[in-house]
């Protein structure tokens, strides 16, 4: 039987990870003027009663090409709207797409923010209840330890960017307006904890410098 999503917060929402994405974990955030998807949830029976029950769906914000997985099926059947940045649309030949350079402003408390490295248009999302909550996509992940960190694979598209781009997050909160992050994959590595707590202290941690030098993972 499949899983449900499970609650993170309070209107806060984590999928079971999902074959489409890779194992990718998507998000959903209940919100008065329309609910949102962060990254392609498993498109399934399961996963439609849910956001049907939760009052439907009105958009879908895509961190990166690996979270998109049947993201125009997704708005084909709930006619929800497609966010995802300018480098990465092409990638979605048959959808109706909002795109965006630096900075979107989604709701008044939902922020897209552009972090480039991991792919060209790899996004973060910025929700500033709870303390703040980012979604990381694949930009940050938990290592074995559940810190958060940036992970050089052999699809990395730009290791250096992807560096300068944890520093342009760490330069941009503190740790009264980050305290949580919810990566899109590797949960597992959090050994039954919803989230990566003390996010912002976590994350001024990385030691940029070093992490320039670190091997290729396969």
């Amino acid at each position: 039987m499949p899983k449900q999503p499970r609650a993170v917060f309070e209107n806060l929402f984590a999928f079971p990870p999902n074959r489409d994405t890779l194992g990718g974990t998507a998000y959903f955030i209940v919100e008065n003027d329309g609910n949102i998807l962060i990254d392609a949830p498993p498109w399934n029976e399961e996963t439609q009663a849910f956001l049907r029950d939760c009052g439907g769906v009105r958009s879908i914000f895509l961190t990166h090409r690996d979270s998109i997985g049947k993201a125009q099926q997704i708005q084909k059947d709930t006619g929800c709207a497609i966010v995802v940045h300018e480098r990465e649309a092409y990638l979605l030949p048959e959808a109706e797409v909002t795109t965006f350079s630096e900075e979107l402003e989604i709701t008044s408390d939902l922020l897209g923010i552009w972090t480039p490295g991991h792919t060209p248009g790899s996004s973060c999302v910025y929700l500033s209840r709870h303390g703040g909550v980012l979604f990381s996509g694949r930009h940050l992940l938990p290592n074995p330890a559940g810190q958060p960190r940036p992970l050089r694979t052999a699809k990395t598209f730009h290791w250096p960017r992807q560096l300068r781009s944890v520093a342009k997050l760490r330069d941009r909160f503190s740790p009264e307006t980050l305290s949580w992050i919810c990566p899109g994959a590797s949960l597992g590595f959090l050994r039954g904890k919803r989230a990566i707590d003390n996010a912002y202290t976590q994350l001024a941690k990385i030691d940029l410098e070093a992490s320039l030098q670190e091997k290729v993972l396969m």
